[in-house]
């Protein structure tokens, strides 16, 4: 069996965002575990407007070329860990944006989540659960929950508290057996 793989996707997209040295910190973190493969996306690469299919995207009668290939590449992940800012009391337009767009890629996978804001972007990450439970995607207990106050610098230097490093490893750990077990649900490897 090929190894799982895993995307950690940055979720915001504005100019100066913190999103991107979060995502790295992880990253670097995750690289280390050579558990599986770990890839970054960042939405602002991707280039996705405002949800532009004519049709539903349960449907996947894409007709727009980005949207073909944003599902080439959310398809090819097993799971996923969204840093996920929090916004007015919510997660960021831009990720909610970018999981509208497809349906199936996300079905029967797993994933984590690092929120952020100034209260540790709890709420950002309490929608994006149910936001990935509607496109049956599993998350993990385990989160990462980064304070712009207590996490960082002047809001904008990352220096998470020592504790945040296990947070975010048993995160990974969740991740990593839930991604798993989904694959096995995917292709069949599951008795039923």
């Amino acid at each position: 069996m090929t190894s799982l793989r895993i995307a950690i996707i940055i979720g915001s997209t504005r100019p100066d965002r913190v999103g991107p040295t979060i995502a790295e910190w992880a990253f670097g973190r995750a690289a280390e575990r050579r558990d599986a493969t770990y890839d970054l996306i960042d939405l602002a690469h991707v280039g996705l407007p405002l949800l532009d299919e004519p049709e539903p995207a349960s449907a996947q009668h894409y007709q727009q070329e980005h949207t073909k290939r944003w599902s080439r590449l959310i398809e090819s992940y097993d799971g996923y860990v969204f840093v996920a800012p929090e916004y007015n009391r919510g997660m960021a337009a831009s990720l909610k944006n970018a999981i509208d767009f497809l349906y199936a890629e996300w079905n029967d996978k797993a994933a984590g989540i690092i929120c952020y804001g100034s209260s540790g972007g709890l709420r950002s990450g309490e929608q994006l659960k149910s936001t990935l439970g509607e496109v049956q995607i599993a998350t993990v207990r385990a989160q990462v929950s980064l304070s712009i106050y207590d996490d960082m610098v002047d809001f904008v230097q990352l220096q998470p508290r020592a504790y945040q490093a296990g947070n975010l490893d048993a995160m990974l750990d969740q991740l990593l057996r839930w991604a798993a077990a989904m694959r096995a649900l995917r292709t069949g490897g599951l008795i039923t």
